[in-house]
């Protein structure tokens, strides 16, 4: 009798991708008590424990038509067409969130951002940005009832994007570490189980708020993420700071900007986010197995052949 009765309350999910990084982090999450499906090309190992269908978004045909979910994740909409191609795919959705970005938020709006801004062009994240911006629009303009979540740097496990793997290999290999100017400029940071939650958070209470902005409330600076950083891979840390070189995403996996989102509407759902360093503990945690899964780039050699 309880077996039949879980059976029947648990919910069809979908989620986008669900191979990287945070689409795998939320189909891992959300899978239990769940019927749980995940969307891709299936070019990549799949979690356990979930349904695949195997295709592009961009090239759905009659793929989802014998389906019908209670939830779509959309982690992997960059733009338009994106959003476009998978609800004409769909068939009725009772919950929709989308996995946006703060970049939406043009770069000289008045900070902190909040939800009632304008978006348009921002002149870091540009294309990106627009995309996102575009694709935000059109969604809410086929499910005016869909979640909008804006988020600043994800981090934690499953990290594929050479972020803090950086500086753990950095760490690991007994580095100084280069770091821009004097090491103040300020990032934010939402870990992925926290995004996971306040998704959770939003799926019970369905909110009257459509649209929130996510993100620890307290910001961090770049010398002391990078000393956390060290600090959790159990090296000693040595700075060498760079004040003569223009570009710093020569030589460092953060941009030269410094922003933060009001995170007011999130706060009312979720009360706590993880703490940093525990989160980038978890991160560092799954790297040591999984550091052949990141996508590097070509710091450490510029740095050799510029600074050393």
């Amino acid at each position: 009798m309880l077996q039949e009765e879980k059976r029947l309350n648990m919910r069809k999910i979908l989620v986008t991708g669900g191979t990287v990084f945070v689409s795998r982090f939320v189909a891992n999450y959300f899978k239990k008590d769940n019927e749980f499906y995940v969307l891709n090309r299936n070019t990549r190992q799949q979690l356990d424990g979930v349904h695949l269908i195997e295709a592009d978004r961009n090239d759905l045909k009659d793929k989802l038509k014998s389906y019908h979910f209670d939830v779509v994740i959309d982690v992997c909409g960059y733009n338009q067409n994106d959003i476009l191609n998978l609800c004409n795919a769909l068939n009725d959705v009772k919950d929709y969130v989308f996995i946006s970005s703060s970049a939406v938020y043009p770069e000289t709006n008045l900070q902190p951002f909040s939800e009632e801004q304008e978006i348009g062009y921002n002149a870091i994240w540009k294309q990106y940005g627009m995309d996102k911006v575009r694709a935000e629009r059109y969604l809410l303009s086929r499910y005016p009832q869909a979640y909008i979540l804006r988020s600043p740097y994800l981090y934690g496990p499953m990290q594929n994007v050479y972020r803090e793997p950086f500086v753990f290999e950095c760490a690991l290999k007994h580095r100084e570490f280069y770091i821009p100017k004097d090491g103040s400029m300020k990032l934010q940071f939402f870990h992925v189980e926290d995004l996971c939650k306040i998704i959770e958070k939003i799926l019970e209470k369905h909110p009257e708020n459509h649209i929130f902005n996510v993100g620890n409330d307290t910001l961090v600076n770049i010398q002391t993420f990078v000393e956390l950083c060290y600090e959790v891979a159990g090296e000693k840390l040595i700075l060498k700071n760079v004040y003569d070189h223009e570009n710093q995403r020569d030589y460092f996996s953060f941009y030269d900007y410094e922003y933060v989102l009001d995170v007011s509407r999130q706060k009312e759902l979720l009360k706590k986010t993880k703490d940093l360093k525990e989160g980038l503990q978890e991160s560092f945690a799954w790297y040591i197995k999984h550091n052949d899964e990141v996508t590097k780039k070509s710091y450490i050699e510029f740095i050799d052949n510029h600074f050393r």
